[in-house]
């Protein structure tokens, strides 16, 4: 498909550059079938039935952009030093490896040491076309560690654009599930979950689970490709373990919903779902990239917050719910001035074929 199909204008007053406080306060568009109504986050127990299970996804974001100075190559002095580098982690590789995109990449070249300050080093070991490089951090103390001493919450660019990321990011742009760390971006539409949410949830007979899904950078890259299927998705790491997929199919085999929180976790469970639904235990990459035409096999629902246009996951939604659904539903949240992105307003996208 042609990408320009999935652009639309955005103005730049619609993007939350904070989080609605509570997180539970923020607004909630529902699309179900071709229907769109206004509501509020808080509602959400209403707008959903017993027997519903959220899938939410429990990665943790780590503090992984950095700023250095390229240091002296490992090849000697012909390569002077003093470039300033930026870096952004996006992949683990390995124990001390990691797959970053680095900001003035050419000036950074094989062999040559990365300077980010307090004690945190790194060697470029190769590097990619798209501007991406393998990072070797020195030493033998954990890589998690030099990042909480060196490192930033890796805002996303249309935030990171407008302001810097601050104090209040550390907690801000965590989901109250976070627990395995690796993750570079949030799954952000459980961000507006609170401890008095998740109890109208429970009260209402909405169960939840929870899968691992490390969100990359790539999340954010912009589709250059003219077609859809010119384009090529990041890896990303997730896992399923058996009890959990045994449970998630009890539950669609027994008539409830399975309801993902986020696109990362509706990735993961497709990666994980072979053609007639079933959902099987999974551990390693997926580079799913869904786009309208695409059967769903997992999921019947999905919240979600509101997308870059032009971006793999607008197309994702609208797969889910039709390209003209959403073109409409995203027309009346601009109208409506709901807020964009990250830290802004949630959808509750209920395709017909799962009718409440």
């Amino acid at each position: 498909m042609r990408v320009e199909l999935f652009d639309f204008e955005l103005p730049q007053d619609r993007i939350a550059l904070r989080p609605a406080r509570p997180r539970d306060s923020a607004r909630l568009l529902m699309v179900k079938g071709a229907d769109i109504s206004d509501h509020q986050v808080m509602e959400l127990p209403d707008l959903l039935r017993p027997g519903d299970v959220l899938v939410f996804n429990d990665t943790k974001v780590i503090p992984a952009q950095l700023e250095g100075r390229r240091g002296a190559s490992v090849d000697g002095p012909q390569c002077r030093p003093g470039a300033s580098i930026g870096a952004t982690l996006h992949k683990r590789e390995g124990a001390r490896d990691w797959r970053a995109f680095l900001r003035n990449a050419k000036r950074a070249r094989v062999r040559d040491t990365i300077d980010f300050g307090k004690g945190v080093e790194a060697s470029v070991i190769e590097k990619a076309d798209d501007g991406s490089a393998l990072l070797h951090f020195h030493g033998d103390e954990p890589v998690e560690l030099m990042l909480e001493r060196a490192g930033r919450m890796p805002l996303p660019p249309y935030i990171a654009s407008k302001r810097a990321a601050d104090a209040e990011d550390r907690a801000d742009y965590q989901t109250i599930f976070a627990r395995e760390e690796g993750a570079v971006a949030a799954p952000t539409a459980a961000l507006h979950f609170t401890p008095r949410l998740l109890g109208a949830l429970e009260a209402r007979g909405v169960g939840r689970e929870t899968l691992t899904l490390h969100v990359g950078a790539g999340t954010f890259l912009p589709v250059k490709a003219d077609d859809t299927a010119e384009h090529k998705m990041h890896a990303e790491w997730g896992r399923i373990d058996a009890s959990t997929a045994e449970r998630l199919n009890k539950v669609r085999s027994t008539g409830g919903r399975l309801i993902a929180v986020g696109t990362t976790s509706l990735r993961l469970l497709e990666s994980a779902a072979s053609d007639d639904g079933t959902i099987h235990p999974f551990e390693g990459d997926t580079a799913i990239f869904i786009t309208p035409g695409y059967r769903f096999k997992a999921i019947d629902g999905l919240i979600t917050n509101f997308h870059l246009p032009r971006s793999t996951l607008f197309m994702l939604v609208s797969a889910l719910m039709g390209l003209d659904v959403m073109r409409a539903a995203y027309a009346h949240a601009i109208a409506a001035g709901y807020r964009f992105y990250s830290y802004g307003d949630a959808s509750l996208l209920l395709p017909s074929n799962a009718e409440t």
